[in-house]
This record gives C-alpha cells, structure tokens and sequence, in this order.
C-alpha cells in the first residue's frame, strides 16, 4: 500500500538541488508524480507529489533535510483526494502595468462567481518600449456548470478598465 505526499522545499538556490531531491525521493522508494519547481526571490522554492509506502515517509523526509543543512524548509503533507474538476475550464491571461492589487481584485472576482483557480502563474517583466514594468498573469480555472464562461468574461471586462490591465481567454 502507498500513500500520496506532498513535499514541499524552499531554501537557497544552487545548481543540482532539483537532482538532488529526485534523488532523495527515489532512494527512499518514492516515485515523484507531478511537481512546480522555480527560482522565485532568489530562493529555490517547490512542491513535489509523491507516491511512497507509509513506512518510508520519515526516510524520504530526513534525507531531503540532509541536502541543505544551511537552511533548506522541508514539509510533507498527506495530499488530498483527486477528484475531476468540476465545471468548464478557461485560461485567462492577463498584461498591464505593475501595481498594487491586481492578483487581490481579480481573484475576489472570480471567487464572487465561485470559479476554482487550479493554477496561477505570474511574473513582473521591462516594458519592450517604455521599460514601465508591466505584470503579467495566466489562470487555469474551472467555471461552475451553474455559471458561464461568457459571465465571467463580461466580469472581467468590465473591470479592465479600473484595474488597467488586458484580459484574454481560450
């Protein structure tokens, strides 16, 4: 019998670290199953699902410990229950100038017409011309059946404006 962890790390950067977790999972018999690794601030930060017998979870958390003894956070959580998701998926993508709130006004919007963010990228980049910087965002997300897409792009357009950023969907 396995049970499915979530082990997530973060800590300083530097090269081999991702080799060495995989190699901490497979040594204690874990098979690594889905994972969002990334430099983000400087710092080397992540989640690894995991399958692993019950027994070797105690293994598999020391021996990724041991890799940075110089500050590398470690946990292990039971994951949950996968179930599909439920509703009609659509990404969208977002581009504006960086300020304060956008991620803060977007999500109230969607959580108020109870549509599941199942993943949320963003990053800050130089505008190409101004050198302005500009944020950039993509959701995954799942639209109720009880709901509509086109609702919530008409939500999302109508605020646009007032956040000053670009809305597009698939």
């Amino acid at each position: 019998m396995s049970v499915r962890l979530i082990l997530t790390v973060s800590g300083s950067d530097r090269p081999g670290l991702t080799r060495a977790v995989a190699d901490a999972i497979f040594d204690a018999g874990g098979n690594w199953l889905e994972s969002h690794l990334s430099r983000l601030g400087g710092m080397y930060v992540g989640s690894v699902l995991v399958e692993i017998t019950p027994d070797a979870a105690g293994r598999l958390e020391r021996a990724v410990q041991a890799i940075d003894t110089d500050g590398l956070a470690v946990s292990l959580v039971p994951a949950g229950e996968e179930t599909p998701p439920d509703g009609v998926p659509l990404l969208i993508e977002l581009v504006g100038q960086d300020r304060p709130g956008i991620v803060a006004e977007l999500t109230r919007l969607l959580a108020g017409l109870n549509v599941n963010i199942e993943e949320l990228d963003t990053e800050i980049e130089h505008g190409a011309w101004s050198g302005e910087l500009l944020f950039r965002g993509k959701v995954h997300a799942h639209v109720p059946h009880s709901s509509d897409c086109e609702a919530v792009r008409t939500a999302l357009e109508t605020i646009s404006g007032d956040m000053m950023v670009d809305f597009t969907f698939e």
